[in-house]
Formats: C-alpha cells, sequence, structure tokens
C-alpha cells in the first residue's frame, strides 16, 4: 500500500473510535467511558488535548509575526500552514473540552456571565476570540478556490494585517493566562514544575515550540507526498526557535535555582526522572541538533529536533495539568476510552488538514495525490483487470469503510458495566452492627459512600423501612435492588417493555388480555399493571404507576438520599448539612490494611464514609 493509504487508514480508524466513544460519553455520562472523578477532575482530555493543544497551536501568531512585524518575507510561503496549523490545534483542544464537559450548548455562557476574577474566564475569551480571527485569517484561501463571496476574501485580504496583529495580542495574552491558572496550585503542583514564573514559562515556551511544530508539519506532508522539502528556509526559521529555547531553557532553571529545587532533580524519585525525560526531550536533544549548522540543514536532524521539541512540550503541559497534579491518596489511571478520544481528536484535525493541503492552495499549488501523476493511472493488458475508479473515488469509498468498521468496533468494545448500573449499587463489605454495611459507588471510580443499611432500617421504622427504598419489585422478588428497575446508570429507561411483553419471544400477551376491543389502546385505557402482577408493588397502598420511564440509577440513589436528609436536616437543626454532598461523600483517603479497615467498620462511626477500592476486599470472616 502507498504511505498516505496507510497514514490516513490509521487516521480513520482512530477517529471511528473516538466517535464511537464520544456518543457513548453523551449519551450515558461522563462515568461511562472515563476513570475522572471529584478528586480528579482533570485527566488526559486536559493533559494531552487541551493545555497542550493550545500550546503547540502557537506557531500561527509566531510564524506571523515573524513574517509581518520582522519582514521576513523568505517564510512568507508557511503563513498559510501555520495559520491552518494553529486553528486546527485550537479547534482541537475545543472539542476535547467539549466532550469532557458535556455541555456544548453551554459555551456561548462565558460570553453573558463575566467571572473577573477567573484565569478561566480570561483564557476561555481568548480561545473564542483568537479560533474566530484564524477562521477569518484562513477563510480567504478556500474562498479563493470555490469562488464564493469574492467581496468578502477581498475585504479580509486587504485587512489581514489586522487580524495578524489581533491574533498575536490575544494569542499572546492567553498562552501566559493558561500559567497563571496554576499558580493557585502549590500544595497540588509537584515542586519541580510548580513555579512563581509559570505565566513567562508558558509564553516564552509556547513562542520556542510553535514554529517547530509548523516546520514537523512540513516535513510530515513533504515525506507523504513525496515532495521535496525547502530545508534551507526551513532550517533558519528552526533556528528562531533554536534561540527562544536556549532562552526558555535559562529562565526554567534559574527559576528551580532561586527557589532552591535544584537538588530535586537527582533525588531518585519517578518524578524526577520524568523531569530530566521532559528537559531531555524539550531542551536538550532540539539544542544540540538545532545548535550544530550541518544537523540543523539535515532533513533527519530537523525533523528529529522538531519532534522532540513537540514531545517535550506536550509532556511538559501534561505533567503540569495532569500527571503532577494530584489529590493526595487519589489516583487516576485513564481508561482506552479515554485514549480513542484524546488520539481521534488529534487524528481528525490531521484528517482535515491533509484535506485542506490536498484541495487549497496551502502552498503555490494544490499538493495531489502521488496516485494522481499519470504513472498511477490504469494500464489494462487483459480484458478481465478492472479499475475501481479514480484514486479520489477509490480513497472515499475505501476510508469510508475503515471509519465505518472502526467506528461499529469502538460501540462494541464500549464497556457494559460502567453503562448500566446492574452489579454496581450494592457490594456487601461486612456483616456489622446486626446488618448489611454496603458500599455504593456509582460511577465506578471508587469514590463512594458507606450505608450502613441496619442503622437506617432502625432510624425509619421497620414497617416503612423497606417500602422506602424497595418500593417496587421485580416480579416474583420480594427485595428488588435499585439497579433491577434504574438499569442505566446515566439516562431514564423503560420498565414496562411494551414490545417484550406482546412478543412471541416473551411474555407472548395478546393485546385483548389488556386492552378492551372496543378502545383506543392507550396507556390511559390499558390494565393496571398490579392487576397482573400482585407482587410487583411492595406495599398494597403503593401509588399506581405514573410512567413507565424509571430514571437513571445515579439519579434514583440522589434523589432519594437527599430527599431523605433534607427533611431530617430540617426536622433536626443540629444536623442542617445533612443533605449536603460531603455528609456522605467525605473524600478520598489512602488504601488501608484489612485489619485497618475492619477496625474502622467495627466502632461507631458517621453514617456515611468515602471507602477506597481496597475495602471491597475485606468480607465477613
Amino acid at each position: 500500500m502507498n504511505r498516505l493509504d496507510v497514514f490516513k487508514s490509521v487516521l480513520w480508524t482512530l477517529t471511528g473510535l473516538a466517535v464511537a466513544t464520544a456518543i457513548t460519553r453523551f449519551i450515558f455520562g461522563l462515568g461511562a467511558v472515563s476513570n475522572l472523578s471529584d478528586s480528579t477532575p482533570w485527566g488526559i482530555w486536559k493533559g494531552l488535548n487541551v493545555v497542550p493543544g493550545i500550546a503547540l497551536a502557537a506557531g500561527g501568531f509566531v510564524v506571523t509575526a515573524v513574517i509581518y512585524v520582522l519582514k521576513r518575507e523568505e517564510f512568507h510561503r508557511y503563513a498559510k500552514v501555520a495559520v491552518l496549523i494553529a486553528f486546527l490545534g485550537y479547534l482541537s483542544a475545543a472539542t476535547a473540552l467539549v466532550v469532557e464537559l458535556g455541555l456544548p450548548w453551554l459555551v456561548w455562557q462565558p460570553v453573558i456571565y463575566w467571572q473577573f476574577h477567573s484565569a478561566l474566564f480570561e483564557v476561555s475569551w481568548c480561545v473564542m476570540l483568537y479560533l474566530g480571527v484564524l477562521l477569518l485569517e484562513f477563510l480567504p484561501v478556500p474562498l479563493e478556490e470555490t469562488g464564493w463571496f469574492a467581496g468578502l476574501r477581498r475585504f479580509l485580504t486587504k485587512y489581514k494585517l489586522v487580524l495578524v496583529f489581533l491574533g498575536i495580542m490575544i494569542s499572546s495574552l492567553h498562552q501566559s493566562s493558561l500559567g497563571t491558572l496554576f499558580l493557585i496550585t502549590p500544595e497540588k503542583l509537584h515542586p519541580l514544575w510548580y513555579s512563581a514564573l509559570l505565566p513567562i514559562e508558558f509564553l516564552v515556551s509556547a513562542i520556542a515550540v510553535g514554529p517547530l511544530v509548523v516546520i514537523l508539519g512540513v516535513l510530515v506532508i513533504c515525506y507523504m507526498y513525496r515532495k521535496e522539502a525547502d530545508r534551507k528556509t526551513l532550517s533558519k526559521l528552526a533556528y528562531l526557535g533554536f534561540i527562544v529555547i536556549v532562552i526558555y531553557g535559562v529562565i526554567r532553571f534559574v527559576g528551580l535555582g532561586v527557589n532552591g529545587k535544584l537538588p530535586m532533580i537527582f533525588d531518585g524519585s519517578w518524578q524526577s526522572t520524568v523531569f530530566l525525560i521532559e528537559i531531555a526531550l524539550m531542551l536538550v536533544i532540539p539544542i544540540v541538533l538545532l545548535g550544530i549548522r550541518k544537523l540543523r540543514y539535515s532533513q533527519a536532524g530537523l525533523a528529529v529536533a522538531c519532534f522532540s521539541a513537540v514531545i517535550g512540550l506536550g509532556l511538559d503541559r501534561a505533567n503540569i495539568a495532569g500527571v503532577m497534579l494530584q489529590v493526595p491518596g487519589s489516583q487516576y489511571y485513564p481508561t482506552i476510552y479515554e485514549v480513542f478520544v484524546s488520539l481521534g481528536i488529534v487524528a481528525g484535525a490531521i484528517i482535515v488538514f491533509l484535506f485542506c493541503v490536498e484541495h487549497f492552495k496551502i502552498w503555490d499549488v494544490k499538493w495531489k495525490d502521488p496516485r494522481e501523476r499519470p504513472e498511477y493511472c490504469p494500464q489494462f493488458g487483459l480484458g478481465s483487470d478492472v479499475w475501481l475508479g479514480s484514486p479520489g473515488v477509490t480513497e472515499r469509498v475505501k476510508y469510508s469503510l475503515v471509519f465505518a468498521l472502526s467506528f461499529a468496533l469502538g460501540f462494541a468494545l464500549m464497556p457494559q458495566d460502567r453503562i448500566e448500573s446492574k452489579g454496581v449499587e450494592e457490594i456487601t463489605v461486612q456483616k456489622a452492627r446486626g446488618g448489611d454495611t454496603l458500599f455504593i459507588d456509582g460511577n465506578l471510580d471508587a469514590f463512594g459512600t458507606l450505608f450502613d443499611h441496619a442503622r437506617h432500617v432502625d432510624s425509619l421504622g421497620q414497617k416503612q423501612s423497606c417500602i422506602k427504598c424497595h418500593h417496587m419489585n421485580v416480579p416474583l422478588d420480594k427485595e428488588s435492588g435499585c439497579w433491577e428497575c434504574h438499569s442505566s446508570m446515566y439516562t431514564a429507561n423503560d420498565i414496562f417493555r411494551h414490545d417484550w411483553h406482546a412478543s412471541p419471544n416473551g411474555a407472548t400477551i395478546a393485546c385483548d388480555i389488556c386492552h378492551k376491543p372496543e378502545q383506543e389502546r392507550q396507556k390511559a385505557s390499558a390494565k393496571e399493571c398490579r392487576d397482573c402482577h400482585i407482587d410487583l408493588y411492595a406495599d398494597s397502598t403503593a401509588d399506581t404507576l405514573d410512567t413507565y420511564l424509571a430514571v437513571s440509577y445515579v439519579d434514583a440513589m440522589h434523589i432519594l438520599c437527599v430527599d431523605c436528609h433534607r427533611g431530617r436536616a430540617v426536622a433536626d437543626t443540629t444536623r442542617v448539612a445533612l443533605a449536603q454532598c460531603p455528609a456522605c461523600h467525605t473524600g478520598p483517603q489512602p488504601d488501608y490494611l484489612k485489619a485497618e479497615m475492619a477496625d474502622e467498620l467495627s466502632r461507631p462511626a458517621p453514617n456515611h464514609v468515602m471507602m477506597p477500592p481496597a475495602v471491597l476486599q475485606v468480607k465477613e470472616e
């Protein structure tokens, strides 16, 4: 296969897996595909997409500043490439943020609701504005190709310099503001990464590596489309990046030295090892390869230097935004589904970039697929030979098939135990105080609450206690678990299942059994469930069903518990905080030994405490 075929097939595969995972996330919630929790709300999407993506997209404003402010016209041919990479980088970061937050219809709220004391408020405004500026900067390219809106294209071209200066101003503002954001985390961020100079370090490192991202993109495309790279011009641009990388290195180590943190670099901890790897990738290798003229003018040396700097900056941002920003006692490991989304967003951006390269004049001419050349045209020697069409048609069919297969595979790989609540509502930890102590962990993230069943039975009264929670039972069952009806973790589901009742493979009930022949077949005129299922209701005084939709498992647990606690808080003024989340979810605690855990459960304690994963191993002797 052609190298471009293989590359695009991999990209479409990753995109298909990411789309399937994202759809699952939006339908069933964040906990269905990720290990993010209240104790670790920032994970791989922030660490590998949002924060690094914004930094690596800095090539847009840096290259345009070099061209239009410093008057370096030899780099002008790469202006469109830089702007396109920056636009796709910011768009990828915004996409990852939307997938994580899950409320795309509320992205407009920072425009209306201003938070003047929040660094994120300034970042969100700048990202939205800069995305708009980048779109306007790049828009003349497709407009020129399509011939649409000629007047708009002439207007944008005429005032290009205004857009360039706006982009430089806005992007430089929020590059430093991202560093400012982490100044509020001195107790959480590891000392090797925490510094009062974080805003300056973020800005300078983005300026240093931004142009190298553009160079790396150009080299990759030249390799894929079998074009000769302009090594002389690219090397000059790389040398500018080399100068700023040296400046960044000086700032970084001076900050460590002034604060007395240099000995921590070689203390043998895993954090120091990660730091040394980051420094080697971001500083040592690029400085050596770009500082030596012969290596800098070598295409291989240039590619390795740029790739190393890009990975090093990505690792630095990932460390600051996620890896080294951990709550004591909590552990976060991304799921494979989080990895799918993270890689798929990047793959989707690369696909769009290749599309623009092939269909628009990113350079002086459009770069066609190598198979469009005459030597790739079909030459039939036998009547049995078949030509499937032009390369363009063939690849559309092929890549559509790759995407469809990976999309289906992604759905097949989705974790059913996370999507459905069955088996996660109640886990018997230990028989204590005459009844079951249950660990309720709805999000499957080891962040839950202990539920003292016996104490609740005593406090509610024996007659009413069962009905309060077990208000309905599955037929032939006396104490159905919540998950039996609230079987979907995050969405409401139909508990009646009309199709099953009428299906030959189900209950095989004729329509006239429930609906009178002379009446319209509707819920209002149908027979009551209790008429057939005498054991369905936990108590004969239970109300008639208003709807056949059972709310999600998470909603059911919160509604039932919070409403009851709210009523108790009103009645008992000494426990006014009983209905607040920390009353049950008291926060993460370190793993205990079995004996310590058994001792914790045996003594009188608050009704609800946070239990780490080790609790699940404690069983009744």
